[in-house]
């Protein structure tokens, strides 16, 4: 079978492999029908992400037919479509018993730290498949993943009806938090460098947009809450400013999310912290995102609405990542086919 595998940086290549087998009566064999590429697939292959070991199949926006089930599976049968929870865990650390897998001491992802879905099968327990409607178009499930993203986001920062949220970042991230944030019954107001992704969110629910290269994005949130400050702030961009900007904006008793993994330290005091006794969580993967996010993929409540931009075949792979590179701008979400 082909399968797509980053063996150092920039070194990608499209390799023959076994066929996967099942070996444990819980196993499911999946023909992998697409899979999103992602920004942490594309680090992976700059050789920026810190976390992947290589030579490493990358993908872990997954979605395929089920062609075979083991034993004792109970909830899946072949010819079923699925998608794919890319994180497996202990179940017995700290974080587990609390129920908080995607951050486990032994966490391992799909794609960064084992074989990701970039491939023509794969095999994976039962519990990390989740059933959606043969009635939704790949296109639509294959962004089943970054969605529990977005709602992971909006969990971790407690949004609710009628909450004022700042999500700082328009990309493919932030445009999932933005749907997200609207399903709760939030007001959104979303930054971003680009107005071609400001205006791509106001089609997507976005109550306000601030280009934050041409306006002062503090002001504008003060504007627009009546000085109250943002409710929420959700920063997608995660560098050290925008950190700095969050905390600044936030309301007394809000909620600054971070879902960045820079390490270069941002200039934070304590008072406005305290003060505003702001609460401050990181965001990560998520935690029993998917039956959530199926339900809404299944109600044809969740739509990608042109968050998917292209699609490349596999043999056209190379093309994809280099295409990716020369023009993000012109690419908001990029989708391998498996057909």
């Amino acid at each position: 079978m082909k399968a797509v595998q980053v063996r150092k940086a920039y070194d990608l290549v499209t390799a023959e492999m076994k066929k996967p087998l099942l070996s444990r009566d819980d196993e499911v064999l999946v023909k992998v029908k697409r899979v999103g590429i992602c920004g942490s697939d594309m680090h992976i292959y700059h050789g920026t992400n810190p976390l992947a070991t290589l030579p490493r199949v990358i993908g872990h926006e997954v979605t395929g037919q089920v062609e075979e089930v083991g034993a004792n599976v109970q909830s899946l049968k072949a010819g079923d479509h699925v998608v794919i929870e890319p994180i497996s865990y202990c179940g017995t650390c700290y974080a587990c018993r609390k129920g908080r897998p995607n951050v486990c001491a032994k966490l391992s992802v799909f794609g960064v730290h084992e074989d990701g879905g970039m491939r023509e099968y794969i095999v994976l327990p039962e519990r990390q498949l989740h059933v959606v409607s043969k009635d939704l178009p790949w296109e639509e499930a294959v962004m089943a993943e970054p969605y529990t993203i977005g709602a992971q986001a909006v969990w971790r920062g407690q949004v609710e009806k009628g909450d004022a949220v700042l999500i700082q970042g328009a990309g493919p991230i932030g445009i999932c938090v933005l749907k997200m944030a609207k399903l709760a019954g939030a007001a959104v107001m979303m930054t971003d460098l680009n107005n071609e992704r400001l205006a791509f969110a106001k089609e997507n629910g976005a109550d306000a947009v601030v280009n934050a290269q041409t306006e002062n994005v503090a002001e504008r949130v003060r504007e627009w809450t009546g000085n109250e400050g943002a409710n929420v702030v959700i920063d997608a961009v995660c560098l050290p400013a925008t950190f700095e900007l969050s905390v600044e904006v936030v309301s007394p008793a809000g909620h600054v999310v971070v879902l960045g993994f820079d390490e270069r330290a941002a200039q934070v005091s304590q008072l406005p912290i305290t003060k505003k006794e702001v609460t401050i969580t990181g965001s990560r993967l998520q935690t029993n995102q998917f039956p959530k996010v199926v339900e809404l993929l299944n109600k044809g409540q969740l739509t990608h609405n042109g968050l998917v931009t292209h699609t490349f075949s596999v043999d056209d792979v190379h093309h994809a990542f280099q295409f990716i590179k020369e023009h993000p701008d012109q690419v908001r979400k990029a989708v391998i086919t498996f057909d």
